[in-house]
């Protein structure tokens, strides 16, 4: 939650924001081992601009999304936990949604002017820029007011937006193209990002039927949506096997897997504690936990085969 002193910044969910250098971490790493199976190296300014981009993104999807369910009255309604439920500053704080809609529209133009410095810099990149930056974009503009009514694309939705988008658009600015082992790599941070969002909706059940959002918890339940949950901690640490045993990557992108444990207590946790809010905390945390280990012990595992 924002801090009372400045809740201006509330809006932008602070803590949340981990996540994106969490994930952009995979990237810039896949992309240097790449670089570096070639001779070349890493441009860190690059780097450090599709961070940026990424974490404005981030910034813009967050700050858009308080201020719709501000609007909405959703956030009057939710039972607001340390992992879900908003920061509570719009609520509290009335007069900073102006602010808020400023900060999500302010943030998502920035991510556009990355995107077209990169473009405008190197023309060759535009074919595969720009298709992944229009996708990005759509994805932050759609996802409260549309892609919250449809529960398999709400689902997706922030894994798409952590995982291939982020992932294939730093290779593509630091190697200059994307690759199919990229992309596989990318099931990690998609299925894990899905799993983070679709977790911290179970809270929000009751609060979210009210405002006609239709999320997979409204749809299955929250005891019903425990099976994804499973599959999509399955589909993401085997995904990082599959490409060690075809030696996509290099042995030590296995620490990712370090994180499975976590994962299988989190699905535990959450299989027994679905319906039991207060008992199903720890599950969150521990989901939050998987989202920010593994994706770095796999970056990490990358520089450390360079």
């Amino acid at each position: 939650m924002a801090s009372e002193h400045h809740p201006w910044w509330g809006p932008a969910r602070v803590p949340f924001l981990l996540l994106t250098p969490a994930c952009m971490a995979l990237g810039v790493a896949w992309s240097a081992w790449q670089l570096a199976q070639q001779g070349q190296s890493l441009n860190a300014l690059d780097a450090l601009l599709c961070v940026l981009g990424a974490l404005a993104a981030h910034v813009a999807v967050n700050a858009l999304n308080e201020h719709h369910d501000f609007r909405s009255g959703l956030d009057q309604r939710t039972h607001r936990t340390p992992f879900s439920g908003g920061s509570g500053v719009l609520p509290a704080y009335p007069s900073l949604a102006p602010v808020a809609w400023a900060m999500g529209w302010g943030a998502l133009l920035f991510t556009v002017l990355t995107g077209l410095y990169f473009v405008v810099s190197r023309p060759a990149l535009l074919w595969d820029l720009a298709p992944l930056g229009l996708v990005g974009v759509a994805v932050v503009v759609s996802y409260t007011p549309w892609l919250t009514r449809h529960p398999w694309l709400c689902l997706m939705a922030p894994g798409l937006g952590f995982g291939p988008l982020m992932l294939l658009g730093t290779e593509v600015v630091l190697k200059g193209a994307m690759s199919w082992q990229g992309l596989a790599l990318s099931v990690l941070p998609f299925c894990l990002a899905n799993n983070l969002l679709l977790l911290n909706q179970f809270p929000d059940v009751a609060a979210d039927q009210s405002v006609g959002r239709r999320t997979l918890p409204v749809l299955l339940g929250r005891v019903g949506s425990v099976p994804v949950l499973g599959l999509q901690y399955g589909l993401a640490f085997g995904a990082v096997l599959l490409g060690l045993a075809l030696g996509w990557w290099p042995a030590a992108t296995g620490l990712a897997v370090l994180g499975l444990p976590l994962a299988v207590r989190a699905w535990q946790r959450a299989q027994a504690h679905a319906d039991d809010l207060p008992g199903l905390q720890p599950a969150m945390a521990l989901n939050v936990a998987v989202n920010l280990i593994s994706p770095v012990l796999a970056a990490l595992g990358l520089v450390l085969s360079i």
